[in-house]
């Protein structure tokens, strides 16, 4: 079962950091490349730019909680959650 995971291509964890502006402030993200493409995917399905996105995601939490912690560990979860169709994990 693990080579199901062991086998993944190289490139789908390769890290890859990005500078977006979120808010008016520019800021690099630094994710896998297969958590990019999720959030492409997730941008594309929402019919916005991945900026939109990630500004808008941000803005939520903010909104929510007052204050964001990893961002990144944040978008990780987000992307999870996406592939797991919109059902949180229980911890």
């Amino acid at each position: 079962m693990c080579e199901i995971y062991s086998g993944a291509e190289e490139a789908l964890f390769e890290l890859k950091t990005r500078s977006v502006r979120i808010e008016g402030v520019v800021t690099s993200i630094r994710l896998e490349a297969v958590f990019w493409k999720i959030i492409e995917d997730i941008a594309l399905e929402g019919d916005m730019s991945v900026a939109e996105f990630l500004t808008r995601i941000y803005n939520e939490v903010i909104h929510q909680r007052g204050e964001l912690g990893n961002f990144a560990s944040l978008l990780r979860v987000a992307c999870t959650t996406y592939l797991n169709g919109g059902k949180r994990i229980q911890i």
